[in-house]
């Protein structure tokens, strides 16, 4: 099969969509599929040493420097696409690029998956101050964006709940994203590489580790955790290392110092993506209050790297952490501190029996598999539609003409009769034609 995925954002861009979409497209090349990668321009890839990625000219979207809008391409898209023969298109964004996307399968007569990756109501923010796009105005710009998709792939219950709300009644499959398990496993590191990570940290040997691993923004809600350590450090001596960047950084560090936590909380910056599995490693808790997250992939690297979860409840991670093995979840904010104590409590190692059975749920392998089955479904569903238009169309016709105002066939019909006067007199005078000429030559002979 023959894959094209067309998306905003991928690497050098670090985002949850970017890692998505490259674990598929990589285990989809190991089961033996051909992927092409159309995306927007950035000038810190390597695009001499890129294969099978194709990076049409693009400008940062407003208000969000950080990822990027196509500028212009369109056609060109269209002739590569076209080159490489696809058999299907997934689209990954629901703006520039997954336009251009869905006008490239229309062109190309090839059906359309989409993957709903982010739920918008809580990023509106970003575009404008809210003041363009309101949280209620969410579910049109969806619903408009796939008319002229087959079906839909929601990483989530979460999503295909909000797919639903949405009044979306297009075929949808729940299809969580995987991750490349020995990218964090990592047996490989050792145990005094994580010791010397908790030294460089400041973290004391009997300090417990918590670890946030994510964009800083507001709606991610660190700021959730910073509050609840207060009431943690009552019983248990904490740290918690905060790991990225973004546009929340500099309030949620004033919160710290209003807090009087700075000797307890450590702002690492960014991390590079291949340092991450160390942080996971050596910390003995991964922390998450966001309650934006679709399905949020640093969970799965977080229980690839042995380490528990704590997070807010949603209907996903309920799936996930089903047992307190992979960590424990919260109501909400108010509930965090207790929560986390009480995993504190049972501090163990893990069930390496359940540990291992985890692994192959939240592997890359499963994600692409189903993710196949789910393409070959989409296509076969709508080569049938086709073979039933195309035998149809004849039929439409018919119903199209019998169906005609009065009027419309009146005219039709003068046209036609207009159409044969005129046929007869081009014939008339081409006799005419022919006989001047036969006795021109006549006298000319003469």
């Amino acid at each position: 099969m023959r894959v094209g995925l067309f998306t905003d954002s991928y690497y050098p861009q670090i985002s949850g969509v970017a890692t998505s979409i490259q674990t598929l497209a990589l285990e989809l090349e190991k089961l033996g599929h051909e992927v092409f990668i159309f995306t927007t321009t950035d000038p810190r890839a390597d695009v001499d040493h890129e294969r099978n990625i194709i990076r049409l000219q693009s400008i940062p979207f407003v208000s969000l420097a950080e990822r990027k809008i196509v500028l212009k391409g369109v056609f060109a898209a269209y002739l590569i696409a076209k080159d490489f023969d696809l058999d299907i298109i997934h689209t990954q964004t629901e703006f520039g690029m997954g336009i251009l996307g869905k006008m490239v399968a229309a062109q190309l007569r090839i059906p359309v998956i989409h993957t709903l990756h982010t739920k918008y109501e809580d990023y509106v923010y970003y575009i404008a101050k809210g003041r363009l796009i309101r949280p209620s105005m969410v579910k049109y710009v969806i619903r408009n964006f796939l008319r002229g998709t087959e079906a839909i792939i929601c990483p989530s219950e979460m999503v295909a709940e909000t797919v639903d709300s949405y009044g979306i009644t297009l075929p949808k499959r729940i299809i969580p994203t995987g991750i490349e398990i020995e990218v964090f496993k990592r047996e490989d590191i050792k145990p005094e590489e994580l010791i010397d990570l908790r030294k460089e940290l400041g973290i004391k040997p009997d300090e417990i580790m918590l670890l946030s691993l994510s964009r800083i923004g507001a709606e991610k809600n660190i700021q959730a955790v910073v509050r609840a350590l207060p009431e943690i450090l009552t019983e248990f001596p904490v740290k918690l290392v905060i790991v990225g960047h973004g546009p929340y950084a500099d309030t949620l560090k004033a919160l710290v110092e209003e807090l009087d936590l700075t000797e307890h909380v450590v702002f690492t910056g960014r991390v590079e993506n291949e340092q991450t599995a160390y942080y996971y490693k050596a910390a003995d808790f991964f922390i998450s209050a966001s309650t934006s997250e679709t399905q949020g992939l640093t969970y799965l690297e977080a229980i690839a790297s042995g380490t528990r979860v704590l997070a807010a409840r949603n209907p996903y991670l309920s799936g996930l952490i089903n047992d307190v093995e992979y960590g424990r979840l919260f109501e909400g904010d108010d509930d965090l501190a207790e929560v986390t104590k009480a995993a504190m409590r049972d501090l163990h190692p893990i069930d390496k029996f359940k540990f291992e059975k985890k692994l192959y749920e939240i592997s890359a392998e499963n994600f692409a598999k189903q993710v196949y089955l789910f393409y070959l479904d989409t296509i076969i569903e709508y080569n049938n539609l086709k073979s039933i238009e195309a035998e149809r169309f004849p039929m439409k016709m018919e119903d199209t003409i019998r169906q005609m105002p009065l009027t419309v066939k009146r005219s039709i019909k003068r046209e036609q009769i207009r159409a044969k006067y005129f046929a007869r007199k081009a014939s008339k005078l081409a006799k005419n034609l022919q006989s001047y000429v036969k006795i021109d030559k006549d006298k000319e002979q003469d």
